[in-house]
């Protein structure tokens, strides 16, 4: 026998040694693993392992089995795509287990292994699929409280099983539970979408929670984003005003017999501990109504009421492909206070949303209140005004006796404080840990430098997008708001896609935004839309439906986004161009640059008011031009044809309204300048002397921006596409009000939503439009990761096939690192400084290419691994632009090492490792 097994063994060796490339990280729909998926098509992404340099897939061969089956064989296809691939088998059957592997062929002309097995499972594929009926509650609803409804059967498995496959859906959110046991590790449960138009419902392998025999099932139900309270005024019941549950499980035994339990007439339904649930206003439990064992076997219900069984629309339902909210980081108290006023309050050290679990043992009846703030006021007191109408409070009854764990369901509060009242005995930091919530989105980018309080501001920007990545790009999650609004997630979006996978996040939303885009091509300021309505059209806001696309397409190449969005893209563009005359659009409502720079008392005109038409013709040429681009890549000719001359016609309205023949625009701001001259407004005879009123106007103002919402994302970027690197740091760096630095020197950690949320005297802004949790300012991570770093995508070949590295040192920075997982693999550009040395470290992943920009006087002055640049191997100089020497490069390990004239040493040391994911 060993000297049969020894030759195999041997020869696998050997095949390793040949190949020297291996395939790892195997995707499905952006995602590892899925399960109920209902894309016909799916699309595969793996990525090449290999310690050579410049090595590029040639081919590849996918294979797709379900149980012995054989389903489909690409065959070797030769290509070097290895992202977003589509399945091109025979059709996919609801409710099925796929696995797939692949195998890739290099440049060397060698081939890898087989990767080890992936696999996805199907979600139901039409509404027939669905053998469910759609239930509520059987008794009378406290229409005042309206508590959370409970839901259960009993049911036999006859037969040993080989897998138990559950799809659930509700209006409302749900918990679910078989015999006892929580069902998946999500929360806040279907998610948020437009209700009455797209539905999610979630697929769980349950194989492991099922018994042969007797079982159980129990359902949870609360208001949620469905029919609790959203926005102002007494909002609420927005999509309905009962809550229901839809739930199929289906059983297949181990002789291939089959089984479903179904939501039907059968069900049980009462109330248990939750007597209240609201997004905004949080959650009351009384645990001496818990009712013990309920989703257990065994559990006497004979006093619990039927069900009512309703026909809605399966139509609508649609599987879940984004990540779930999830539990993630959790905080101990990092100081427990006692303030002047005597309450009693923890500090966790971070503002974050989430919930606080709670371990309390006292008497029954005993009542605990906890009450939730993101600050202090300068007394030292909790404070709350910022919160408007929202309570944002949990409240716990104690059942008695043993020591009781308290945490909510159906809710999740902003905050970084809490008041704790009517807790039975000593506060102590182990009976209180604070949970955070957010999507659960693959972590992707890091970056660090030299300056404290610039690392301070990325963990500021990266918390600000986990607090308000909560299945939607939401907004203050502390107070009663906390809704979708668009302006904020299209400035942000291209920061977002750096810090964290996106792609399925946006895909999702981006859906919801077409669901709810109006007849006339009019994007709502929220989506989903609670508002109404008419509630839309403002520039800058409703842009997000060609803006956040066309982004996702540069950060992970995803041509599908533009397919998917296409349509929408040209109905806001047809939109803009239907409110127009002469193409000039100066009617209708705008935000304009929101939150732009206001002293208290302009007495010399210093406010940054900007023209808002001034602004809505900058966005109009601006989705004019994003649709032009997706019309080419998605090959539209004609509409590239018919919307470039439209530009034109927007471009010219706009030089004749909005610019002086001496190249002075009508407003005099920093926004104005920046959307002219990123949006290519002006021509180019005039965009030198515009980016010189710009720098002038931001040393007027000492160094300090006054953008709002709108001109923010661009400022930095258009001073160093100008040649403003200096003046671009000298506002990053700037820590006295307004700045970037400022919140963080007030101790925030998270981005606030206006520049002086707290005054330099510690004092708060207007309470009505106070959050400190807000991301949208922190779109200046896009230029620190883009520009500081240099990390950059090209259109030729997005997603990071083709990779520009091009850093700009400066600011007195010393070093500067970031790294970014691709679906490549990863990206580094790490540098540093040594008073007249600078060393860049760089990573490539395998199957894609790199631009280099070596700052360097002449390729001459250039090493690279102790050898002249020109004669490098795998290095290929294209020239020398500026202040750098260019170079074309795959994978690899390099050192790029260069001397300037002073015998100063600049070393680059540029690597590609490995493609693991860290």
């Amino acid at each position: 026998m060993k000297k049969i097994v020894f030759p195999f063994v041997l020869n696998f060796i050997c095949q390793l040694l040949i190949a020297q490339v291996q395939v790892t990280n195997l995707l499905c729909e952006n995602l590892n693993n899925p399960t109920g998926i209902d894309e016909t098509q799916p699309r595969f992404s793996w990525q090449l392992i290999t310690d050579k340099r410049n090595v590029t897939q040639t081919a590849y061969e996918i294979k797709v089995t379900r149980g012995k089956s054989n389903i489909w064989s690409s065959g070797k296809v030769n290509s070097d795509s290895s992202v977003h691939v589509t399945y091109k088998g025979s059709p996919l059957h609801s409710g099925e287990k796929y696995f797939w592997k692949v195998r890739v062929w290099n440049n060397s002309g060698n081939a890898s292994a087989w990767s080890k097995p992936a696999f996805w499972q199907m979600g139901l594929l039409n509404a027939g699929n669905w053998k469910a009926k759609w239930i509520q509650i059987g008794f009378t609803e406290d229409s005042i409280n309206r508590p959370g409804s409970l839901f259960r059967k009993e049911f036999k498995a006859d037969k040993k099983i080989q897998s138990a496959i559950v799809y659930i859906t509700s209006h409302g959110m749900y918990e679910a539970y078989m015999n006892g046991k929580r069902v998946g590790d999500a929360y806040l449960t279907p998610g948020w979408t437009s209700y009455n138009k797209r539905l999610q419902y979630q697929t769980y392998d349950v194989t492991n929670l099922l018994n042969k025999g007797n079982n159980a099932v129990g359902v949870t139900l609360g208001n949620g984003w469905y029919r609790g309270y959203l926005a102002w005024d007494g909002n609420k019941d927005v999509w309905g005003k009962y809550l229901a549950l839809l739930f199929q499980l289906d059983i297949v035994y181990t002789d291939g017999s089959k089984k479903s339990i179904l939501s039907d007439e059968s069900w049980k339904s009462s109330t248990g501990s939750i007597l209240a649930s609201e997004i905004y206003n949080g959650e009351i439990i009384d645990a001496s109504k818990e009712k013990n064992g309920w989703c257990s076997t065994a559990y006497n219900d004979d006093d619990w009421s039927g069900v009512t069984v309703k026909d809605y629309d399966n139509s609508i339902l649609v599987a879940t492909q984004n990540e779930p909210v999830k539990k993630h980081e959790t905080f101990e108290p990092l100081k427990i206070i006692t303030t002047p006023k005597g309450e009693k309050v923890i500090d966790f050290g971070q503002n974050l949303v989430g919930w606080v679990m709670v371990k309390a043992k006292g008497n029954a009846g005993d009542k605990i209140t906890i009450s939730h703030a993101e600050v202090l006021d300068k007394e030292g007191n909790f404070y709350t005004e910022n919160l408007r109408a929202a309570k944002a409070q949990a409240v716990y009854i104690l059942k008695g006796g043993a020591e009781e764990i308290f945490e909510p369901h159906f809710t999740f509060f902003g905050f970084r404080y809490i008041k704790v009242e009517g807790y039975p005995g000593e506060l102590k930091p182990e009976s209180f840990t604070a949970v955070a919530l957010y999507s659960n989105m693959q972590p992707t980018g890091s970056f660090t430098c030299s300056d404290p309080l610039i690392n301070q501001l990325q963990h500021n920007i990266q918390w600000g997008q986990k607090g308000n990545f909560l299945d939607v790009p939401t907004d203050c999650p502390q107070r009663d708001e906390r809704l979708g609004w668009t302006g904020d997630a299209q400035v942000f979006s291209r920061t977002a896609s750096f810090n964290m996978n996106v792609n399925n996040f946006f895909a999702k939303w981006l859906k919801d935004v077409t669901a709810d885009q109006e007849a006339n091509g009019s994007i709502p300021f929220v989506i989903p839309n609670v508002l109404g309505p008419g509630a839309g059209g403002s520039t800058g806001w409703a842009d997000v439906c060609t803006i956040i696309p066309w982004n996702m397409y540069l950060a992970y190449g995803d041509k599908k986004i533009l397919e998917q969005q296409y349509s929408s893209m040209k109905a806001w563009v047809e939109y803009m161009k239907g409110q127009s005359k002469n193409d000039l659009w100066n009617t209708g409502f705008h935000f304009g640059d929101w939150l732009f720079y206001r002293p208290f008392d302009d007495n010399d005109g210093r406010s940054a008011v900007t023209d808002k038409y001034l602004i809505a013709q900058c966005f109009y040429a601006h989705s004019t031009q994003l649709l032009i681009n997706a019309a080419k890549v998605l090959g539209k000719e004609d509409d590239v044809s018919a919307y470039s001359s439209l530009l034109q016609n927007i471009r010219d309205a706009f030089l004749k309204e909005y610019i002086t023949p001496n190249g002075r625009l009508v407003s005099n701001t920093q926004t104005a300048y920046v959307l002219a001259l990123n949006f290519d407004m002006l021509p180019e005879s005039q965009r030198s002397g515009a980016a010189l009123r710009l720098a002038d106007n931001v040393e007027s103002y000492g160094n300090h921006l006054t953008t709002g919402f709108l001109g923010t994302p661009y400022l930095c970027h258009v001073l160093t596409r100008f040649g403003y690197d200096s003046i671009a740091y000298k506002l990053l760096l700037q820590d006295t009000y307004p700045s970037w630095l400022y919140p963080v020197k007030m101790g925030a950690t998270t981005i606030w939503e206006r520049w002086d949320g707290i005054r330099p005297d510690s004092s708060f802004e207007t309470p009505s439009m106070n959050s400190f949790n807000h991301y949208s300012y922190g779109a200046i991570g896009d230029w620190m990761y883009r520009v500081v770093a240099g990390i950059d995508t090209y259109t030729d070949a997005p997603g990071y096939k083709h990779i520009q590295i091009k850093p700009h040192p400066g600011g007195n920075l010393t070093f500067a690192n970031a790294d970014l997982k691709t679906y490549y693999g990863i990206v580094s550009s790490h540098w540093k400084t040594d008073g007249s040395k600078l060393e860049l470290d760089i990573e490539i992943p395998v199957n894609t290419s790199a631009t280099v920009y070596i700052p360097a006087t002449s390729v001459e002055s250039v090493m690279e691994n102790n050898v002249a640049l020109s004669s490098a191997t795998g290095v290929r100089v294209t020239g020398k632009e500026g202040n750098y020497v260019v170079a074309e490069i795959g994978s690899g390990k390099y050192n790029f090492v260069s001397t300037t004239k002073d015998n100063a040493s600049i070393s680059f040391r540029a690597k590609a490792l490995s493609l693991q994911v860290r």
